[in-house]
C-alpha cells in the first residue's frame, strides 16, 4: 500500500506499507499516524483523504481508520467519481480504479494522447485519446511475477538483482536471467507501444508514453519509446481526481 502526502500540489511525503489481510483499523490508523509523525507533520493537519484500491477486503478498515484517525470521511475512486476519463467499449465493473487513476494524471500533467506504462504487480499499457478517451489496456506478467516463477520452477536458477548486465550475450546464469527479463521486457515495451501507436490511427509522433511504477526506471532508461518517468504518478492521480470532487 502506498500512501502520499500532499501539501496543496506538492507531494510533502510518501510511505509504503506491506498489503496484510486481514489488518484492523486501528493497526492502519496507528501506522499512518505514526508515519506521518516520523515526517514531521501531525494527523491533526490531514483534512481530506482519498483512496483507490484494488484490494477489496482493505477498504473497509481504511476508511474507518480514516474516519477514526483523521476525522475525515474518505473519499473511495469508483462509479460516479469525477475522473475525466470516459471509458470506450470497456465494461466498466472491468477496469481497475488504478488505471483511471494513472489515465487522470498522465492526461492532467502531460495531455493526450498518451499510453501510460505501470510496471506493478502486472505490467499494463494503457491508451488514452486526447479527450479523455480510454481506448485500450493490455496486461502483461509483471516483472517480479516472472522472475518468481523462473525461480519457483526451475530448482537450479537462483534469485538475483535485476538490472542491466551489460550485454545481451551472457556468460553465466546469473547474467543470462538479467538479460532474458531486463532485455525481454524492454523488447515487450517496445513491440507494444508501436502495436498501439499503429493500431490508433494517429501520426505516431504524436503520442507521448509515460512510465510508472517501482521497476519503470530501469526500463525507460533503455529506450527510447518512453519520454516521461513518473514514479508518483498513481499519487498525482489521487491529488487531480480529489481536486475535480472536491
Amino acid at each position: 500500500i502506498k500512501v502520499g502526502l500532499f501539501d496543496g500540489a506538492e507531494l510533502a511525503a510518501s510511505f509504503r506499507m506491506t498489503t496484510v489481510t486481514p489488518r484492523t483499523s486501528d493497526e492502519y490508523g496507528v501506522m499512518l499516524t505514526s508515519m506521518l509523525r516520523s515526517s514531521g507533520y501531525s494527523p491533526e493537519q490531514v483534512n481530506a483523504v482519498i483512496v483507490t484500491s484494488v484490494v477489496p477486503d482493505v477498504m473497509h478498515s481504511l476508511t474507518n481508520a480514516s474516519i477514526r484517525y483523521f476525522g475525515v470521511k474518505p473519499l473511495i475512486v469508483g462509479p460516479g467519481t469525477k475522473t475525466g476519463i470516459r471509458l470506450i467499449k470497456t465494461n466498466p465493473a472491468e477496469v481497475g480504479p488504478d488505471r483511471i487513476v494513472d489515465g487522470a494524471a498522465a492526461l492532467t500533467l502531460y495531455g493526450g494522447p498518451i499510453i501510460v506504462v505501470d510496471y506493478g504487480t502486472a505490467t499494463k499499457f494503457d491508451y488514452f485519446t486526447a479527450d479523455g478517451g480510454f481506448e485500450g489496456a493490455i496486461t502483461c506478467p509483471g516483472i517480479m511475477i516472472s522472475m518468481r516463477a523462473l525461480w519457483s520452477g526451475t530448482a537450479m536458477l537462483p534469485e538475483i538483482q535485476i538490472k542491466d548486465p551489460g550485454t545481451i550475450m551472457a556468460k553465466n546464469t546469473e547474467t543470462s536471467l538479467q538479460a532474458g527479463i531486463l532485455y525481454g521486457k524492454i523488447g515487450e515495451a517496445e513491440y507494444i507501444i508501436d502495436r498501439i501507436k499503429a493500431e490508433s490511427g494517429l501520426d505516431p509522433d504524436t503520442i507521448k508514453v509515460v512510465a510508472t511504477g517501482g521497476l519503470a526506471g530501469i526500463i525507460a532508461g533503455a529506450t527510447d519509446r518512453i519520454q516521461y518517468l513518473e514514479p508518483n504518478l498513481t499519487m498525482h492521480g489521487l491529488r487531480i481526481i480529489y481536486e475535480k470532487n472536491r
